[in-house]
């Protein structure tokens, strides 16, 4: 238990470290696409978390970039967002008996197909309402539209690598 809480304070620290120093001027097409790369801690929390814990974790991840960015809350209401609406998204997409017990929402425990469904969702929502509430206008809908689709798939393209990476293969077969 307490290994399982140290792993993820270490994945915590460094996904909010890369973010802070290194993503967050990554700029693709004059800042069209930014990677939010620091959500896939909060992706990868267990399903059975408790609800409360889940948005104060969100709470502590959006604050601690919003300190490294200045952003004034914004990464906060995006990631608190993001925690709420997280278990109810994966009830809808539960399999059919339930989650297992101890099963993680990773590639390695859940499959391809299901975490595209999971991430691409989630990844999209939260950069919907963080760009959105950073204009705090809809003057610039199609704009700010465009941004949030390629910032999502830039982020969702490092979320699918990251988790190739980190895995520990059971099979071959990731489908």
């Amino acid at each position: 238990m307490l290994s399982k809480v140290l792993v993820n304070i270490g994945r915590f620290l460094l996904l909010i470290f890369l973010q802070g120093v290194l993503l967050n001027d990554v700029n693709l097409w004059d800042g069209m696409a930014i990677p939010y790369l620091y959500i896939l801690f909060l992706l990868m929390l267990p399903i059975d978390i408790p609800r409360w814990l889940e948005l104060l974790i969100g709470l502590i991840a959006g604050l601690s970039l919003d300190m490294f960015t200045n952003t004034a809350g914004i990464h906060a209401s995006a990631c608190v967002l993001l925690s709420f609406l997280r278990p109810i998204y994966l009830r809808s997409i539960a399999p059919r008996d339930g989650y297992e017990f101890g099963v993680k929402p990773t590639i390695n425990d859940m499959g391809l197909a299901w975490y595209i469904k999971y991430a691409a969702v989630l990844i999209f929502i939260h950069h919907a309402w963080l760009f959105y509430v950073e204009i705090y206008s809809l003057s610039g809908f199609f704009n700010t539209l465009l941004r949030v689709f390629l910032s999502s798939v830039f982020t969702f393209i490092l979320v699918i690598l990251s988790q190739f990476l980190i895995s520990k293969k059971k099979g071959s077969n990731y489908l």
